[in-house]
C-alpha cells in the first residue's frame, strides 16, 4: 500500500484501523514474553506500539507471520515504521487453521538465526500463529513440546477446541512419536515423520468454537 503522499497515509490508517480491525489493538496488546531478551510476541504492533517495544525491550527484529500484504494498512505502516527505528522487518507467512506445512517451518528454522535479537513476533491477533512460531522457537532451543503448548493459550485467545487447534495437535503429535519411539530432533521428525494429509484427516474442530473464532471474533 501506498504512503508516498499524505492522502494515501491516510487511506492507510483508515484500511489498517477499520478494515484491519487495528483500532482493537490500540489497547489491546496480546503482548507476551516468550524468552527474556531475546523472543517477545504480540499481535500486529501499531507503528507507535512498535517504537514503544523498541526502546523497552531493545528490540533488533521484527518476524510478521501474515506474510507481505500490499492491500494492508497496517502491513504498510508497520513496514514503514520498522525501517525508520532501523529494525530487520522479515515475513515468515502461516495459517492457522490447516496442518503447519513442512517447508515453511523448514524456511522458518534456517530465517531465525539471521534475525537478530531481541526478535519480536507477530500475526493479525497474536494468538494462533504467533503460538505456533513461539512454541517451535522453544523446541528448537531445546525446551519441551510442554512449554511449546503453552504458548497457544486461552491467555493470548487461543481457542483449541476450534480449527485453530490443529495447531496444538501439531506438537501433540511430535511428543507422541517422541513417546513411542524415544526422544527424536524435532526438524529430523519434521522431515522423516510428519504427515500434514494425515494431521488434516485425524483433527475434528468443535461447531460451536468455529463459529466463535471465525464468526464472532472473526480471526484471521
Amino acid at each position: 500500500m501506498d504512503l508516498s503522499s499524505p492522502a494515501s497515509r491516510q487511506r492507510a490508517w483508515l484500511n489498517s484501523l477499520l478494515v484491519d480491525h487495528a483500532v482493537l489493538r490500540i489497547s489491546w496488546r496480546n503482548w507476551g514474553e516468550v524468552s527474556r531478551g531475546r523472543l517477545y510476541r504480540s499481535n500486529h504492533p501499531l507503528p507507535w506500539q512498535l517504537a514503544a517495544a523498541q526502546r523497552r525491550f531493545g528490540l533488533k527484529s521484527v518476524l510478521n507471520l501474515r506474510g507481505h500484504r500490499l492491500d494492508c494498512g497496517s502491513d504498510a505502516l508497520g513496514r514503514a515504521r520498522a525501517g525508520e527505528l532501523g529494525l530487520i522487518h522479515a515475513d515468515a507467512p502461516f495459517e492457522s487453521r490447516g496442518a503447519p506445512h513442512k517447508d515453511r517451518i523448514l524456511r522458518l528454522a534456517a530465517l531465525l538465526p539471521t534475525l537478530p535479537e531481541p526478535l519480536l513476533i507477530h500475526c493479525k491477533s497474536g494468538a494462533d500463529r504467533t503460538g505456533l512460531v513461539a512454541g517451535i522457537w522453544l523446541i528448537l532451543n531445546g525446551h519441551s513440546v510442554a512449554e511449546a503448548l503453552g504458548q497457544l493459550h486461552w491467555r493470548f485467545g487461543h481457542i483449541a477446541a476450534s480449527r485453530t487447534g490443529i495447531l496444538d495437535a501439531f506438537f501433540r503429535d511430535y511428543a507422541a512419536h517422541q513417546a513411542a519411539h524415544g526422544p527424536k530432533p524435532f526438524l529430523e521428525w519434521l522431515t522423516e515423520d510428519y504427515d500434514e494429509a494425515d494431521l488434516r484427516a485425524r483433527f475434528r474442530s468443535k461447531a460451536w468454537a468455529d463459529r466463535l473464532v471465525d464468526g464472532v471474533l472473526r480471526r484471521e
